[in-house]
């Protein structure tokens, strides 16, 4: 499991299709997410990042949810950096 990454993330707000936050906290690393699976605690699938746009040192991301899952804003959210 050394390639998960806990994404420090806030709840901006949610477009017609996509869920935005804020990062946190970030790095130069992190930019290998574009397009990659997010997972919830669980290590479910629930979408992937569709987008990681706006200032370098804390981008927002654009998250993209699977049809039909269940999704909590609030949730912690991991990815596979690989």
């Amino acid at each position: 499991m050394k390639n998960w990454v806990k994404l420090n993330l806030f709840y901006v707000g949610k477009s017609k299709k996509h869920y935005i936050f804020r990062a946190k906290q970030w790095n130069r690393k992190l930019e290998k997410l574009l397009k990659q699976s997010l997972f919830n605690e669980k290590y479910e699938k629930i979408g992937y990042i569709k987008d990681i746009f706006g200032p370098f040192e804390l981008p927002f991301l654009s998250i993209k949810t699977l049809p039909g899952q269940q999704f909590d804003p609030n949730d912690k959210f991991y990815a596979n950096l690989t």
